[in-house]
């Protein structure tokens, strides 16, 4: 019997993932570029990740699309909720997990799982840009430093400087009036990973927090999130390199039962 190859595409609101599947089993391509939903993000990285195996986008057996842009793509069999997908991608990824955090660009996502890792419950912030992607990325911009660096200057903080605000644009004018104050940009830094980890972790806790507890998404990069969080939620919170892939294996493995259902 030949190899069966799915692919699972998660298009959100910044970022474009891209995973091909081996027998349901084995990730053997994948791949992330920064263009979202309306651009040409989901053709960039299927061209990227079949490019990696020199395999034909013709060899692809089942395509399922997620995330918040998943009906843009036409190329798809069928699209999955992104909550399904990284609930079923971070079970692959985690093995045993009881709660999932995805921290996406425009949104914050718990998921709640059972001993058998199925989707029980999900709590959702998307009204709101705070403690999100999109929100960490504002800082950035305000303090002048990569959103990438974030991480790396919350190592070198030496005190937390409180950032009390949950409203982005009033967290701006926190932010700046500390610069104005000469206060270094490594505390303030760690003071808005607090303040994005308190915000997150209220959501968490909200029906009772079961362990063990993942994190997803391309926020898992910033260690200083990672860290605050978990000191926030007094637990150890697993991440992996492919945290940020969770939406997009899910929907391989939803591919993957597309094509076993004939």
């Amino acid at each position: 019997m030949s190899d069966i190859y799915t692919m699972g595409i998660d298009i959100g609101s910044t970022s474009s993932k891209c995973v091909i599947l081996k027998n349901g089993k084995e990730v053997v391509s994948k791949g992330v570029v920064n263009l979202g939903a309306g651009t040409k993000g989901a053709e960039r990285v299927i061209e990227e990740v079949t490019n990696n195996i020199n395999l034909a986008f013709e060899d692809i057996d089942v395509i399922v699309s997620t995330g918040y842009g998943r009906n843009s793509y036409e190329g798809a069999k069928k699209t999955m909720s992104e909550l399904s997908c990284h609930a079923r991608g971070g079970v692959f990824i985690f093995g045993d997990v009881r709660t999932i955090i995805d921290i996406g660009g425009q949104d914050i996502k718990v998921l709640k799982l059972n001993e058998r890792g199925q989707l029980t419950n999900f709590l959702m912030n998307d009204k709101c840009a705070a403690g999100t992607g999109r929100f960490l990325e504002v800082m950035a911009g305000v303090l002048d430093v990569k959103l990438t660096d974030l991480g790396e200057l919350d190592t070198q903080a030496t005190e937390k400087t409180p950032i009390s605000s949950t409203c982005t644009v009033f967290a701006e004018s926190e932010v700046i009036s500390c610069m104005a104050k000469k206060i270094p940009i490594p505390n303030i830094v760690n003071g808005i990973h607090a303040s994005v980890a308190t915000r997150v972790a209220g959501l968490a806790k909200r029906g009772g927090l079961s362990e063990p507890v993942a994190m997803t998404g391309g926020v898992t990069k910033n260690a200083g999130i990672v860290r605050a969080l978990s000191e926030e939620l007094e637990t150890e919170i697993k991440i992996s390199d492919d945290s940020q892939m969770a939406g997009a294996i899910g929907a391989a493995l939803y591919a993957y039962d597309e094509y076993l259902k004939g």
